[in-house]
């Protein structure tokens, strides 16, 4: 199977009200010509509403959505050339998996001929060649999930859409489910929006990451520039794990705990600012080894995680301290009332403006 030519998707001023309630809050955002971009976000932040905009089962109140160079805002959504993913798969029960593929097929008249042959191939594409007289009831989730991939891609859609598609499946499978909707981005080179919560698929499958909070749009950037380099404490803290601790300024500088802090970039805002620490990057130290930042804190509990130990500590302010160390390579480990040095270098002091919430 082969996609149209990807087209670029872009957003300006969109925004939604229900009520006193604003779900989108003059949105801009541009989604580049055949890339994978998520839009990631907790619960209520406006994701959803904003992919449904794109699919045109919402219309704004205000704002502007170009697919390509074609205004689609009033445009009804099977006018608008999108292949969708729901969350529930929305598979028709009474229909075998050939029939609930070729629905978007005759619903655009496509020949019986041509329906066979292209639902064969979606069948191909997405690993389930054969299952075609399957009923619907007779899958697997995600076999379930791979019949809504191939209707979805079956006309060759400039546009793909995809509402948390895999929230249902147990984690194995939906880590397995990752890798080949990426891969399958990757051989038919559409326009890919996609939706979740889960910070960790959000940075497996993404080509960038469009961080939403409130109605509006945190940050856009690869995921490791947002992984690394948070806009803000919102991202920061929702994108793995993060201990934030108050940074004061002093003079061209900055302390943290009264001690001088090393870092090697911090935000030009005059605002309050906070120092994120992430547990990959804290170090134990020994009674006199040295670092670019030392932070002394109390232990409180170290929990076995298999693959790494997680050392939960507390600062001297009483925050929480978290720091993650590869169990097979764990050497001396703390125990619960000892106090202990944490370093973190310089290049992974990150500081962001504001606070956390």
């Amino acid at each position: 199977m082969a996609a149209r030519t990807a087209i670029p998707i872009t957003i300006r001023g969109v925004s939604k009200s229900y009520g006193s309630a604003r779900a989108l809050d003059a949105v801009d955002l541009d989604i580049r010509s055949g890339e994978f971009l998520t839009l990631l976000g907790p619960s209520g932040s406006g994701k959803t509403t904003l992919l449904m905009v794109l699919a045109g089962f919402i219309r704004p109140d205000v704002g502007s959505v170009r697919f390509g160079e074609r205004e689609v805002v009033r445009l009804a959504p099977h006018k608008r050339d999108i292949g969708f993913v729901f969350q529930s798969y929305a598979l028709f029960p009474h229909m075998d998996v050939a029939g609930n593929i070729a629905f978007p097929l005759k619903l655009r008249g496509v020949p019986a001929a041509e329906v066979a042959r292209r639902v064969e191939a979606a069948l191909d594409t997405v690993k389930l060649g054969g299952y075609g007289a399957r009923r619907v009831d007779e899958l697997s989730g995600g076999q379930r999930q791979r019949v809504a991939l191939a209707r979805a891609i079956v006309f060759e859609p400039s546009v793909v859409l995809m509402d948390e598609p895999l929230s249902a499946l147990d984690k194995k499978l939906r880590e397995a489910m990752q890798i080949e909707i990426r891969q399958l981005h990757d051989r038919l080179g559409t326009t890919t929006v996609y939706v979740t919560h889960d910070q960790r698929e959000a940075l497996t499958m993404s080509d960038r990451i469009a961080v939403i909070n409130g109605g509006r749009v945190a940050q856009v950037d690869t995921p490791r520039a947002i992984y690394e380099r948070p806009a803000d404490p919102f991202v920061a803290d929702f994108i793995g794990e993060s201990t934030f601790v108050r940074v004061e300024r002093r003079g061209g500088g900055f302390e943290c705990f009264g001690r001088a802090l090393a870092i090697t970039a911090a935000p030009s805002d005059p605002g309050p600012l906070s120092l994120v620490l992430r547990p990959e990057h804290l170090e134990i130290l020994a009674p006199h080894e040295a670092a670019d930042n030392v932070f002394e804190a109390a232990v409180q509990q170290v929990i076995y995680q298999g693959d790494t130990l997680l050392v939960h500590a507390t600062l001297a302010d009483g925050s929480a301290l978290f720091a993650r160390k590869v169990a097979t390579r764990a050497g001396s480990v703390p125990v619960r009332g000892e106090r202990v040095r944490f370093g973190v270098a310089a290049a992974n002091a990150v500081l962001v403006a504001g606070e956390r919430g």
